[in-house]
């Protein structure tokens, strides 16, 4: 992967190649860690833990609310599952939740530890470090929050960071909507996922170092500013914003589920029309899809037999968003139990985890161009080259993940 993204630099010469060698060290020395060594194997199942214990808080909430219709399958009294009243219900649960952290300070420490490691280690300016570092707890438009006052006057080379690494990664509060759907199916997903999180934050400095090296001066290189600051007047307001911000996302997810499940549908009928209409054997858009991207999954390490149904996945991703491709896969496992190879199954998850899809490109322009307006036409201009380095980014973690998997 990070010889495609060397490739298609735009100065191979500027490379700067301490950047590379750590930040693919980072990303293979945490997880050997963390999958392989018997004290990150610890420390994988209690992170694993964590999450299905704030899964479990989640429900009490969404039970008091919502009745069985918020117990999942397999629970006393369930009604079965629920997308509405068992995964949206986390998102809400989580923003609260990371909204009170970072009232109190929590996050903000969290971050920087992340931050001053790749600052040291990857030589990149301050502000890339500490987005890079939020972009493994927050969204795509809200870790740019925390450099703010640096927009304005930042290289074409951070600014492409900063793009590359909200769609590399995800939120705190959408992991835990994924774990809920795959975890019935998976049940060491939270564990990979939080590793996925922050192997792509190294991940992401690599290829967008690649594939627009820094020839400028940025004015943050050595400098960890923060410049976030809750506004709220205690704990509790805290809490109440961040749940009105996660019922904000979880709407937002549910329409656009709504239309993109129809749409899928749709043009699913109107392929399958048009192939059978020639005399072909009818064919749906995840065929094609699943086709289209096998040899990218195959180059992921997943076994030839389950590449075009990851493939699918990857595809759906890109084109359309990563909850459709959780969505799908989490329906593909409930209805065909082992068909997949549990290998296959850990590189899926990780290369469909991130925002990286043609509609996170505007909606980063829209996010990031209104906290610095003059770089709206920098930020267009830069959006299909962060996605090319974001998914460069997201299938080398799940390579990583696959060669040290069993």
């Amino acid at each position: 992967m990070p010889a495609i993204a060397w490739a298609f630099s735009r100065n191979r010469k500027a490379v700067r190649w301490r950047t590379v060698i750590w930040a693919t060290a980072l990303q293979l020395v945490f997880a050997v860690l963390v999958i392989k060594t018997p004290p990150g194997q610890e420390f994988f199942g209690q992170m694993n833990s964590l999450i299905n214990k704030l899964l479990s808080f989640q429900e009490e909430g969404g039970k008091f609310v919502f009745g069985n219709l918020a117990l999942g399958p397999g629970q006393e009294g369930s009604l079965g599952f629920f997308f509405a009243f068992q995964v949206l219900t986390t998102i809400i649960f989580m923003a609260s939740l990371m909204s009170v952290l970072y009232y109190v300070g929590v996050m903000q420490k969290v971050v920087k530890f992340f931050a001053w490691i790749m600052e040291k280690t990857c030589v990149v300016s301050g502000a890339e470090a500490l987005c890079a570092a939020a972009n493994i707890f927050m969204g795509q438009t809200e870790a740019p929050i925390l450099v703010r006052p640096y927009i304005e006057e930042m290289t074409e080379s951070e600014l492409l960071c900063i793009m590359v690494a909200g769609f590399a990664t995800i939120s705190a509060g959408v992991l835990t909507a994924y774990v809920g759907l795959l975890r019935p199916y998976f049940p060491d997903v939270a564990g990979h996922l939080i590793a996925k999180s922050v192997m792509s934050a190294p991940a992401a400095l690599l290829m967008a170092k690649l594939m627009v090296p820094e020839t400028a001066s940025p004015k943050t290189m050595g400098k960890l500013d923060i410049s976030y600051q809750d506004t709220s007047v205690n704990v509790i307001e805290s809490a109440a914003n961040g749940a009105s911000t996660g019922l904000q996302m979880a709407l937002n997810v549910g329409t656009m589920l709504v239309a993109f499940m129809a749409l899928i549908a749709m043009l699913n009928a109107i392929v399958r029309w048009m192939t059978g209409s020639v005399g072909l054997p009818p064919t749906g858009i995840e065929n094609m899809l699943g086709y289209l991207f096998a040899p990218v999954s195959w180059l992921m390490g997943v076994p030839w037999k389950d590449c075009a149904v990851i493939g699918q996945f990857i595809g759906e991703k890109t084109l359309l968003n990563e909850f459709v491709a959780y969505v799908h896969m989490t329906d593909f496992l409930r209805a065909n139990p082992g068909a997949l190879s549990p290998r296959s199954i850990v590189i899926g998850s990780y290369a469909v985890c991130g925002f990286g899809n043609f509609m996170s490109i505007a909606i980063m322009i829209g996010g990031i161009g209104a906290m610095a307006p003059t770089r709206r036409k920098d930020l267009a201009r830069l959006g299909i080259l962060a996605l090319v380095a974001s998914s460069l980014a997201t299938f080398m973690t799940a390579a990583i993940a696959g060669l040290l998997v069993n």
